[in-house]
């Protein structure tokens, strides 16, 4: 890349929450000219952080990874990207056990056929793929990336068979792909019935949050800055055919988090929630090694718990007006 010349990023799934934080990620380093793919239209301002950039090195494709490969594989060869960053999957755990023939669609033959087609492109010079740590399933002590695959749950077993295919062209092709799995990311402009954002709006609403199992399970709570800021090292610095692991220094369990949050909005936590049975398929433990991202990058997460939590309560009463008009519940599409 010559002095002055952007280079290409092409992300798929730029509409989700980890999507469009990497792209707004891209632009604001003034590096990169991006190409966003999704398969709905582009949401507004409340999901979509990169809006405050404009268009000036951004344009955006609406495309299904199930249903228009073709059409996503020629606006590819002529935007020619030196990158590809994948954040596309049906990514919910509990509704997975109702249609999970879909998640294997998307997760895994969907992804299968794209990284087929792409394994011919010369343009490209690394691929970087999003798992998930739930392939592991239950996760005790550190859990490094060479962990054996144990998934508990429809999600994480068409995510692990997307991972098993993707290196199959790693070995045989030279593939130049390289895999993040980051821990529970978290912050502004996420999901409204992920349990962060969840919970700031039932304090403000007054409504009552449920803690599946007592909220006892321990997660590994991460900022989505801090996870985009690994996958962009990873994309710039990773070496082909690696797994790096984006997490925090330590998990917490989901009822500590609901109470720090009840503190952050003056709240009481024993009024504010009641405990209710565990979703099926509910891993106890979810903490895993970053060594490798920290050794190799200088990666670390930088935004603390309570910052971030803080940051996701005033980015509820910022967009208040319009987080009424939208769901609160999960809405699947297939």
């Amino acid at each position: 890349m010559t002095s002055g010349q952007r280079e290409r990023v092409a992300v798929i799934g730029s509409n989700s929450f980890s999507g469009s934080d990497f792209v707004d990620l891209l632009l604001e380093t003034g590096r990169y000219e991006v190409l966003g793919v999704s398969r709905s239209p582009e949401k507004g301002p409340l999901f979509l952080p990169y809006l405050r950039h404009g268009r000036d090195h951004f344009r955006f494709m609406q495309a299904d990874l199930n249903h228009d490969q073709p059409a996503l594989l020629a606006a590819l060869d002529e935007f020619e990207p030196a990158f590809i960053v994948n954040f596309a999957a049906q990514s919910e755990v509990a509704p997975s056990w109702e249609h999970p023939e879909q998640w294997f669609q998307t997760n895994a033959v969907a992804l299968t056929a794209l990284f087929n087609a792409l394994k011919d492109r010369r343009y490209l010079r690394r691929y970087v793929h999003i798992s998930s740590p739930e392939v592991y399933g239950t996760c005790e002590g550190r859990v490094t990336e060479d962990a054996p695959l144990n998934p508990t749950t429809p999600y994480a077993a068409s995510k692990a068979a997307g991972d098993l295919s993707l290196m199959t062209y790693v070995k045989n092709f030279g593939f130049p792909a390289v895999m993040i799995r980051a821990t529970n990311v978290y912050g502004a402009h996420q999901q409204l019935f992920k349990i962060i954002p969840r919970t700031a709006i039932y304090l403000r609403l007054g409504k009552t949050i449920e803690l599946h199992g007592g909220g006892h399970a321990v997660k590994s709570y991460i900022h989505i800055r801090d996870v985009s800021r690994g996958e962009l090292a990873a994309m710039e610095r990773g070496r082909d055919g690696l797994l790096y692991h984006l997490s925090p220094d330590a998990g917490v369990a989901v009822r500590d988090v609901v109470a720090r949050m009840c503190v952050a909005m003056g709240c009481d936590f024993a009024t504010a929630t009641r405990e209710v049975g565990e979703r099926l398929g509910q891993d106890a433990a979810y903490v895993i090694d970053s060594t490798r991202a920290r050794t190799e990058f200088g990666w670390r997460p930088e935004v603390g718990l309570d910052e971030g939590l803080a940051a996701v309560a005033r980015w509820v009463d910022e967009h208040w007006d319009a987080i009424q008009g939208e769901p609160l519940e999960y809405v699947h599409r297939a």
